[in-house]
């Protein structure tokens, strides 16, 4: 509302309404709650249906102020660019950006912002406990006593000061090298999310040089670190980042795929050296934090890079990031276990146990695992056929659910592509999507979970 005042927007009385129609049930629940024991330990029922409904209810109630702006687009649609935002997908419904209102921009910005740090607070508390897809590995042996909510929350404020510094360097970063204030901060916000919302139809690719292109791929690459390391290095274990097998994969799967498109783009698109080196190291980060952000349609370079980016888009980034997709370290996982097959098949009496940051990998974690990846699989085929159900064509059909499930934004194609819009698809595509992208941020057996009877008879 007050960046819409500064601007002299009539906006401004959207985002008024809209905290006063929200904020009254919001003050009320305060109210009638607050006698109520606030280090009451969840149930993990409690805390299981707690996270799914946070992530429902916030980009519904989000979607307000879009839906009576002067966008003059649909609930479906709003609620399509709220849940995009949330769940720091990136995939957008708005068209002509470079003329929409400035209120409007940065509370797109916003909702990627909180989102980003929703999910850091989620995955380093909520999702170890509840044991999902393997990420009881990163359980704090701190929060497992009666003291657990108490010291997640002092984990969750040492984490946002240490989100907000790095959004604060980012923002400093992208003015230095020729942004506006106004739209380096909605990028500095977007990119620590690595969410990908930009306040221009071209993304990134609206800015000349190099400078602006090579600061996303930075800061995309902090946002896909587990920022628990950042809190160890402000205190003094500087090193730690470093020695951590998950960032080592990570930063090399950067590194191989930037190559391979480099080289790619120089000799066979024919870009010049230093074109090609910020043309497709922006294109792989952003695919592969699922950041969404675009300096140029790759969708040109042929069929081999559309290929390549449909299968690393789903890669993600480390435990513990803001990114979302499968995540490093259990392809670290994966790797290790079939390793082990493998050796047991060639000496069937040798005893091979796989293991992890050195540690053996156990029966329920390695069975936790797998059935992410089995589950990751299914959900994508069944919102894939889904969306080819309401009409959309093979390519986008398929790259519209892997860009749903991991969180990534644009899809492959002439429609949902680094070139295009989300706008064109059916609401009953957006409504898919929808599903899928919630889905995808909560690491789907969070929501999948309330499906099975046996959930509501604990």
């Amino acid at each position: 509302m007050t960046i819409d005042v500064l601007y002299g927007n009539d906006d401004w009385s959207v985002f008024l309404i809209s905290a006063i129609f929200l904020g009254f049930p919001s003050l009320l629940t305060v109210i009638v709650t607050h006698r109520e024991r606030i280090y009451t330990k969840l149930t993990q029922q409690q805390a299981f249906l707690m996270t799914v409904l946070c992530w429902v209810i916030i980009p519904i109630a989000a979607a307000v102020p879009f839906y009576f702006s002067g966008l003059n687009i649909s609930l479906i649609d709003s609620v399509f660019e709220s849940v995009s935002g949330i769940s720091t997908t990136g995939a957008t419904i708005i068209t002509g950006l470079d003329f929409t209102a400035p209120g409007i921009l940065i509370w797109r910005s916003i909702l990627q912002w909180l989102g980003g740090v929703g999910v850091l607070i989620m995955a380093l508390t909520i999702l170890p406990f509840l044991k999902i897809g393997g990420m009881e590995l990163f359980k704090m042996e701190a929060l497992e006593n009666e003291k657990a909510i108490p010291q997640a929350t002092q984990l969750a404020v040492n984490i946002v000061y240490i989100y907000i510094a790095l959004t604060f360097i980012c923002y400093q970063s992208y003015v230095y090298v020729g942004l506006e204030p106004f739209d380096a901060i909605n990028h500095a916000m977007t990119t620590i999310a690595t969410g990908g919302y930009s306040t221009k139809d071209a993304s990134i690719g609206h800015f000349a040089g190099y400078g602006p292109s090579f600061v996303a791929v930075i800061f995309m690459i902090m946002g896909g670190l587990p920022f628990i390391y950042y809190l160890k290095i402000v205190r003094g274990n500087l090193s730690i980042i470093f020695k951590d097998s998950q960032v080592k994969w990570f930063l090399a799967i950067i590194g191989i795929c930037i190559g391979l498109s480099f080289l790619h783009a120089w000799l066979n698109v024919g870009y010049h050296a230093l074109d090609a080196l910020k043309y497709s190291s922006l294109s792989v980060v952003s695919l592969i934090t699922g950041t969404g952000y675009a300096n140029v349609n790759y969708m040109t370079w042929g069929p081999f890079f559309a290929v390549f980016s449909f299968f690393f888009m789903m890669i993600g980034g480390c435990a513990g990031s803001t990114t979302c997709g499968i995540k490093v370290f259990r392809f670290q996982i994966l790797t290790s276990i079939t390793l082990s097959q493998l050796r047991s098949a060639l000496i069937p009496h040798g005893v091979f146990t796989p293991r992890y940051l050195g540690k053996k990998i156990s029966h329920p974690v390695a069975v936790s695992v797998m059935s992410f990846f089995f589950l990751y699989a299914s959900s994508f085929l069944v919102l894939a056929v889904l969306l080819s159900w309401t009409g959309l064509d093979f390519i986008t059909s398929m790259s519209g659910a892997a860009t749903a499930i991991s969180n990534v934004g644009p899809g492959l194609g002439p429609i949902i592509g680094p070139a295009g819009n989300f706008a064109p698809l059916p609401d009953l595509s957006k409504v898919i999507m929808c599903v899928g992208m919630i889905l995808g941020r909560l690491e789907l057996f969070t929501v999948l979970v309330l499906l099975s009877p046996t959930f509501w008879k604990k």
